[in-house]
């Protein structure tokens, strides 16, 4: 008796075919690209931080939101899912974010600030030299002192050199040195000159003045005046005002500091100065 052939396998439909190659060789092709491929391996681990802090990644592989609440094995047992995932970590790294944005500022401010009041105490250095230079040519140095801060230069005048006791009009000796002084104001007329009176704390009381106020403002008055009227000084680059018993450079309770306290200073602001 003749065996039975057995039917052959019948073939699968043509597209299944033409699919399974196509899908062979999508793979192919993805498997060549991630091996051409590079990982940035900081920005990867900024990444998992990111996602570790910001969902609570444990090393079981669950993640919690809020009090407890997990998710895990793809189960969400989380109600209002997206209302939590839209407002989840924003308070948090809103307020580090803007802590350290704050601290950044205030450091680079502080910064900046520094070079200015450095670059400002070189120029006001550079322009005491130079002024201290025509105080010699002009042999003043006994008469004037002189000082700088990072916003000006200052002159300080002695006053019984320029005024009598309890009085505000300049002697004849102090014209003399004002006219000389003068000389060395013309050489920065361009930059913002201020005229101080000052005195000591011993109350004054007269037909003139009222006041310790009164007496410096007068004698600051006097000096803006002599020099406007001997100068080619702008009077609207000067100015003058009283300042009284309330700036003492020495002690009023001796001699020699009520001496140093009754004076006039001077002061000449440079280009860099805030007060220009």
């Amino acid at each position: 008796m003749a065996k039975r052939k057995e039917d052959p396998p019948k073939a699968g439909a043509a597209w299944m075919n033409t699919f399974s190659d196509l899908m062979n060789l999508l793979l192919c092709f993805f498997v060549l690209l991630f091996s051409m491929s590079t990982m940035d391996a900081q920005k990867f681990e900024l990444v998992a931080a990111s996602f570790s802090d910001s969902f609570s990644i444990f090393s079981s592989g669950a993640t919690s939101f809020g009090e407890g609440i997990l998710i895990s094995n793809g189960v969400s047992q989380l109600n209002e899912l997206d209302e939590y995932m839209n407002s989840m970590g924003q308070s948090a790294d809103s307020d580090e974010t803007d802590s350290v944005i704050d601290v950044t500022d205030e450091e680079q401010r502080e910064q900046v600030e520094e070079q200015i009041r450095e670059e400002q105490t070189k120029e006001s250095e550079m322009l005491a030299e130079l002024i201290e230079e025509v105080v010699k040519e002009e042999k003043l140095e006994k008469e004037v002192d002189i000082d700088f801060t990072s916003q000006y230069v200052e002159l300080t005048l002695n006053g019984a050199l320029l005024f009598d006791s309890g009085k505000a009009d300049i002697k004849e000796d102090g014209n003399v040195l004002l006219d000389k002084l003068g000389i060395i104001l013309e050489k920065y007329a361009k930059s913002t000159i201020e005229i101080e009176g000052h005195t000591d704390n011993v109350p004054i009381h007269n037909s003139s003045f009222k006041s310790n106020n009164d007496l410096s403002s007068a004698r600051a008055l006097s000096v803006f005046e002599y020099l406007i009227g001997h100068t080619s000084l702008n009077p609207a680059m000067v100015k003058h005002s009283g300042r009284g018993e309330y700036v003492p450079v020495a002690d009023n309770s001796t001699p020699e500091g009520r001496t140093k306290n009754r004076r006039v200073e001077i002061k000449i602001y440079h280009d860099l100065s805030s007060y220009q």
